[in-house]
């Protein structure tokens, strides 16, 4: 038996201008600059410029003509079916040239059935290019002796297999089966192990590692290699006897059990720990890009807002780079001028027609960019306001611990903003104070209460919980439960394990790590 269903969906659906501004809400400053000099490129009629478009279009001193709204007369009267459908497309053609140059207020439309909003969508935004971990890595394959071609597709597809920590932590058999079935390659787990130790010679030190053991002794390995001070070469060969036998011992901080092991005082012992402690744990972050590093985008922060304190009161500024001066080109505005001008004795043809279509694309185009820009100003500048309020006492004593609970949905009330739009804005962005550059991210924090029964951020709380490891006795580190007994003392009821989760979040490891030997 057939059946029947009817059933409704709302559907939400974005205009191409929405999905422009929320893709420049989103872009920290370094980028936006880039992204205006990609329109600039494809667009050639926007330009950068500070003239206001109603300064352009009294320049042009164009009248308004009360006759421009008749059709349009070529060559032919009579029309034949087909021409009439051309002929209506003219038309509407017509009334959005005649709206669009006697519009004195240079007001803005939305809709436009020529603009490709997938064309939008689809676009990348520029990026400076970059020398990345990996290709570092494969550019390195040439200093080894391999022997044939089927060795250096191995060699490519282990590098290929390294995370972006800089160990691999595949197992042989998987790359194995990746070399079958992927490029048709039959090998084994000795000729992998073979190629893997060769590129465990490659720089930065450590990388290719299975495990954090092997990477750091590949580090004091290639230490004692380029070491020849026998006093220092003493030291490394200490240090690579501890993480070779004592590993474990070593982690969980048994030192009296490792003296007694190694027969070494604790001064001998802190020597040997200080130089595994001088060694990386994330082998690819000894990696530097050297594009990256001269790039000033990459290297600095370039704030996207200022908060300057002046005797008490706050003020807020956009950085200028956020305010770019944009206008539509005047050459295509005095080519509308001349088809309205020409259209009047109707000596337009086909081809001028097309070529004017063609730039009311452009500039619509172009309008919408320029909208979009500004509305990006107006966001950004409506939503850094309510934070610089909301969090007023922060921003005026730089004490972190004022900052009060503040979660995205405060912002939308007060802004009028959706959540979504508060939450591009915050992401990525920085604010310039006298304290130094802050994420805005940073301002957003949980609330909870103290015994009082006072509103305190969750901010404030790791703050203090930082003050306390800080100047904690490093022979004998807090734990978590003295912590939490701590802290109840300040007034703060909090459990063990929100403690340890707040711990973890400032990565501070737990107490037993913690201890050191002074």
């Amino acid at each position: 038996m057939l059946k029947q269903h009817l059933s409704q969906k709302l559907l939400q659906k974005l205009s191409p201008q929405q999905i422009q501004l929320m893709k420049l809400l989103q872009i920290p400053t370094a980028i936006l600059d880039q992204r205006i000099q990609e329109e600039l490129e494809q667009n050639p009629a926007l330009e950068e410029g500070n003239e206001s478009e109603e300064e352009v279009f009294d320049k042009l001193d164009i009248e308004d003509d009360s006759e421009a709204n008749d059709d349009y007369i070529g060559d032919e009267s009579d029309y034949d079916a087909k021409d009439q459908n051309e002929d209506k497309l003219n038309n509407e053609f017509d009334d959005y040239l005649n709206n669009y140059m006697d519009d004195d207020t240079a007001s803005y439309k939305y809709k436009s059935d020529d603009y490709s909003g997938e064309q939008d969508e689809h676009k990348s935004l520029p990026f400076a290019v970059e020398n990345t971990f990996h290709d570092h890595l494969e550019r390195q394959i040439g200093l080894l002796n391999l022997k044939d071609e089927k060795q250096y597709k191995i060699a490519l597809q282990i590098i290929g297999s390294i995370d972006d920590d800089g160990y691999l932590r595949r197992e042989c058999v998987s790359i194995i089966d990746d070399l079958i079935f992927s490029q048709n390659i039959d090998t084994n787990e000795k000729e992998i192990l073979s190629i893997l130790y060769k590129i465990q010679s490659f720089d930065p030190p450590g990388v290719g590692a299975r495990n954090l053991q092997e990477c750091l002794l590949l580090q004091i390995k290639f230490k004692l290699k380029n070491e020849q001070r026998k006093s220092k070469i003493k030291i490394l060969k200490l240090a690579e006897n501890l993480l070779d036998k004592y590993f474990e011992e070593f982690t969980k901080k048994h030192y009296p059990k490792l003296q007694r092991a190694l027969g070494l005082s604790e001064a001998q012992l802190k020597v040997a720990m200080d130089e595994i402690l001088k060694l990386n744990p994330k082998p690819s972050s000894g990696y530097v890009d050297p594009l990256a590093y001269n790039s000033v985008a990459g290297h600095y922060i370039i704030p996207d807002f200022t908060v300057t304190n002046r005797d008490g009161e706050l003020e807020l500024s956009l950085n200028s780079k956020n305010a770019p001066d944009l206008r539509i080109n005047d050459q295509y505005l005095d080519m509308l001028r001349t088809y309205k001008d020409n259209k009047k004795v109707g000596t337009n043809g086909k081809k001028e027609k097309e070529t004017v279509m063609f730039i009311k694309q452009k500039i619509e185009s172009a309008k919408w960019f320029i909208d979009a820009i500004r509305q990006r100003q107006d966001t950004l500048f409506r939503t850094m306001y309510a934070i610089m309020q909301f969090q007023r006492e922060y921003f005026l004593t730089g004490d972190q611990k004022k900052i009060k609970p503040m979660i995205l949905k405060d912002l939308a009330d007060i802004t009028s903003l959706d959540i979504s739009t508060v939450s591009r804005v915050a992401n990525s962005k920085f604010v310039q104070t006298e304290f130094g550059n802050k994420r805005l991210k940073d301002f957003f924090s949980e609330s909870m209460q103290t015994e009082e029964g006072d509103e305190v951020s969750t901010l404030e709380v790791k703050k203090i919980l930082s003050e306390m490891i800080t100047g904690e006795s490093k022979r004998k580190p807090y734990s978590d439960e003295k912590l939490k007994e701590m802290l109840l003392r300040k007034g703060y009821n909090i459990a063990r394990r929100t403690i340890a989760k707040y711990r973890e979040q400032l990565n501070i490891p737990v107490a037993r790590l913690r201890r050191e030997l002074v």
